[in-house]
């Protein structure tokens, strides 16, 4: 039983992995480090844990409605989505990969690792465009609350940046 229940969970980390971030549709819940556990329990119900970017990340919503689709298209609709704030995510919590794939998409990734207490340091965010690092901020928070806006003063390019949280 409990080697059934552990392929369960795997099988369905999987699916529940392949949701899309509504605002970053190149990213992954997984891949964003937003996806945190999936439990299994004895009478097969699922519950699938999350935990938003920002306690009031709009795009929540869409990603409960998203998992719970996905595990049902696979035939899984016992299927509960809890939402964690503690720990807070962090964007140490992204995968390599996800990183990648938004520079790919034009977004510049987090850099560094995120802060144990309050840090003000100035870093030099690299253009995903041209790869400068002659670049500046224009406003602390871009289209969404966890990116901020900025602009290569080479290329001249605006480009959102993934910050650092």
């Amino acid at each position: 039983m409990v080697t059934t229940i552990l392929t369960l969970e795997q099988t369905v980390w999987d699916i529940a992995a392949t949701v899309a971030d509504p605002e970053i549709p190149v990213l992954t819940i997984e891949d964003l480090g937003v996806l945190r556990a999936v439990n299994i329990d004895n009478d097969g119900a699922i519950t699938v844990t999350v935990t938003p970017t920002y306690s009031g990340c709009p795009a929540m919503d869409a990603i409960r409605d998203d998992i719970i689709t996905a595990l049902a298209v696979q035939g899984h609709t016992n299927v509960r989505v809890n939402l964690v704030l503690s720990p807070a995510w962090t964007t140490d919590w992204m995968s390599a990969a996800g990183k990648a794939k938004l520079e790919e998409y034009g977004v510049a990734p987090p850099t560094g690792k995120a802060a144990a207490g309050k840090v003000s340091i100035g870093l030099s965010v690299k253009c995903p465009q041209c790869s400068s690092l002659n670049t500046r901020e224009l406003t602390r928070f871009g289209s969404t609350s966890c990116k901020a806006l900025y602009v290569c003063q080479d290329c001249r390019e605006p480009f959102d940046y993934f910050k650092v949280h």
